[in-house]
């Protein structure tokens, strides 16, 4: 098996589990330095370095805006080398009443199995609007 096949196998199990709200097996993923970008031109976007500071300051923060589970479904994955590529929408309910339901493009580099780099495209208005700033 391929690191490509294996990579985009890793991550197909990750989404079946945050499809139904189990965030765990995608976070096993993400490697001790990962770095995990959230593209664009808004508060959103920025750099977190670490998979310490990707919990700390980006997961955990994020996730306690939520009023109910969390879920994210891919609609495909595309795999070349190092680097899985998933088209995915997430889906949640904030504590603000807000629906924060945005389409997501998520761009993985991947070193020794693990997720070292992530790049996020998404819609950063949203964000915005329904979670407000970071």
């Amino acid at each position: 098996m391929t690191n490509r096949t294996e990579n985009k196998r890793l991550m197909q199990a990750a989404f079946v589990e945050l499809a139904k709200g189990n965030g765990q097996p995608f976070v096993e993923t993400l490697s001790e330095d990962v770095v995990w970008t959230i593209a664009g031109h808004s508060q959103w976007s920025r750099s977190w370095r670490g998979k310490h500071e990707v919990m700390n300051s980006l997961i955990r923060p994020l996730f306690a805006r939520f009023a109910e589970v969390y879920t994210n479904e891919a609609l495909r994955f595309i795999a070349e080398d190092d680097h899985v590529v998933i088209e995915c929408r997430g889906k949640v309910l904030t504590k603000s009443g807000h629906r924060y339901d945005n389409h997501y493009c998520y761009v993985c580099r991947f070193e020794n199995g693990k997720l070292a780099e992530l790049i996020e495209y998404m819609d950063t208005e949203l964000a915005m609007r329904a979670l407000g700033a970071p």
